[in-house]
């Protein structure tokens, strides 16, 4: 059992071609491409060049965290060597030749990006085992990782592109491999300012990447996790009172959009369910509960740690004294109205409104969505999307139709913000120029028992104007003589009554992004017309006839 002997591609090829989903981890701990192909969950066998890549980068990943977990103990000193040595003999040739134009160039991977993922763990490693174990092999590498790092992070801000979240993995490569070579060297660190505190450094990335309600700029639950990842994972031995609040606000933003049951809803581009990025929930989850008291990540991480099964290795248990002081105190800040998303929770119903900015080229279409979750159901979320290396399927999953929201004369819309009010019990949405001579509202109410749906639009001329709704659960449709009834069956039921213009269509759709191949039952509430008015009770009890007739009064 050794790690894979060959650079590395880019791990979002690792995807089934005709079906779109994830290939399955096949012999990452034998370090040998599998015979005959990496198996899909639909039978294929795929060997392909890209495959290839994208299997080594995972395979690289897998050593990287079986060498972190034997550090805690002790172990993998001469397993770290032996990669040193295999580092210099890969990367002597200089960046890779087989990037993509778009990439900015590793010398282990395609990207620097994932060489810095990478690297990030074998430091920590490294750093793990300095003055316990011979690693003065090990110091070439380090070296190269922190002048690799520096090169990345200089080459982002000459291209403006400072705030990108390729610069939170580069400075943390930079911070954490060169700790990693102080210790091997037995010197004191005093790169801090050069990675953390200086012009370019984290706390920099920090400020300019992420808005005053702690959400980082693209909008999405990944790259949010991303950043936030690579921050924590530099403050190894920094106390968390000398920290900008702004880290504290990015947990608060995480944890205000998680359902009591610890779902975190797939916003924008990331995987809609995957084992890795449960890991990496677990990470963060370990580590912010030492970083602060005051926002509680426990139900993410109880949900990360079913996601991931039987077969957790146990690595984020052992992050324990990551900090050099206490977890930080005082009043959780404000999560529930932000820049991005408003989230109503009412009734056992967790609502979440998209109305924020289209957050760059990780935005998806969906503007006035409304994602709507129980405590472990996914009634209708956002699906997600796929590995990046499936044009097709990932043009579908950042497309409007795939999300519950407004579609017009079937169209794709331009980017757009809404504007969002709220008080206690209500928030509205509106949006302007998404669609030329369109204007749209969607208005949420939550009582003791129900949660009500409004969306209004009108348009300057005849449109088909189309409210989608896309669930990831059993779905029934009824329609009777005054309004339309649903029933969303999951772990936990939801119950919709409908009533309002136009006529509700049912048409299978394809599920969320872990499985586009997964069949849904999808409605497409179609109104041709100039305006339209749409309303929706929620509840998960029955709705009798007098729940139903709050309708009336809208």
């Amino acid at each position: 059992m050794n790690p894979p002997t060959e650079r590395g591609g880019w791990w979002h090829e690792y995807v089934c071609p005709a079906h779109g989903v994830e290939l399955t981890p096949a012999g990452f701990d034998s370090g040998n491409f599998p015979a005959g192909g990496v198996p899909c969950p639909y039978g294929c066998r795929v060997d392909t060049p890209a495959v290839r890549g994208a299997w080594t980068v995972l395979a690289h990943h897998f050593w990287a965290r079986r060498i972190r977990l034997l550090s805690y103990d002790g172990g993998g000193a001469e397993l770290l060597s032996s990669y040193a040595r295999l580092y210099s003999e890969l990367t002597k040739a200089g960046e890779h030749e087989q990037a993509q134009g778009w990439m900015q160039r590793g010398r282990l991977f395609h990207q620097a990006l994932t060489d810095a993922v990478w690297g990030v763990p074998i430091a920590h490693s490294i750093l793990n085992l300095a003055g316990r174990a011979p690693l003065d092999e090990t110091l070439p590498m380090l070296d190269d990782m922190v002048a690799g790092a520096r090169r990345a992070r200089d080459a982002m801000v000459a291209q403006d592109k400072f705030s990108s979240n390729y610069t939170a993995w580069f400075n943390a490569l930079g911070t954490t491999a060169s700790q990693a070579a102080a210790a091997v060297r037995g010197e004191e660190w005093d790169a801090a300012g050069e990675w953390l505190t200086g012009e370019y450094g984290q706390f920099a990335h920090l400020q300019v990447a992420t808005g005053e309600d702690g959400w980082e700029w693209e909008g999405s639950t990944y790259y949010h996790g991303f950043v936030l990842r690579a921050y924590l994972l530099s403050l190894r031995g920094h106390d968390p009172a000398a920290v900008p609040d702004r880290l504290e606000a990015m947990l608060a933003a995480l944890a205000g959009i998680a359902t009591d049951g610890g779902i975190l809803p797939a916003l924008h581009d990331g995987p809609y369910r995957r084992v890795p990025l449960a890991l990496e929930w677990l990470e963060i989850a370990a580590l912010a509960r030492q970083f602060t008291s005051t926002v509680d990540l426990s139900a993410v991480a109880a949900h990360a740690r079913a996601e991931v099964g039987q077969e957790y290795d146990g690595l984020e248990d052992r992050f324990e004294g990551w900090f050099s002081g206490p977890p930080r105190t005082g009043a959780a800040p404000a999560r529930d109205f932000t820049s991005c998303y408003a989230v109503v929770r009412t009734a056992g119903i967790h609502a979440v409104l998209d109305h924020g900015p289209h957050g760059g080229s990780h935005g998806h279409h969906d503007k006035l969505a409304l994602y709507l979750y129980g405590a472990k159901t996914p009634w209708q979320p956002d699906p997600g999307q796929v590995p990046y290396g499936h044009a097709q399927w990932r043009a579908h999953y950042k497309s409007v139709v795939s999300h519950p929201t407004i579609r017009i004369d079937g169209l794709e819309p331009a980017e757009a913000t809404g504007e969002v009010t709220h008080d206690d019990r209500s928030v509205t949405a509106t949006v302007d120029g998404w669609y030329g001579g369109v204007r749209a509202t969607r208005q949420l109410i939550a009582a003791d028992n129900y949660l009500l749906d409004i969306v209004r639009v009108t348009a300057d001329r005849e449109r088909e104007i189309v409210l989608q709704f896309r669930p990831d659960v059993d779905l029934t449709v009824e329609v009777g003589p005054r309004a339309t009834r649903t029933t969303w069956v999951g772990d936990e039921k939801l119950y919709g009554y409908h009533r309002g213009d136009g006529v509700p269509v049912t048409r299978p759709g394809p599920g969320p992004a872990d499985d586009p191949q997964r069949t849904r039952t999808w409605i497409d509430w179609t109104v041709t017309g100039t305006e339209a008015t749409f309303c929706t009770v929620y509840s998960t009890t029955p709705i009798d006839d007098e729940l139903a007739e709050v309708i009336t009064n809208v």
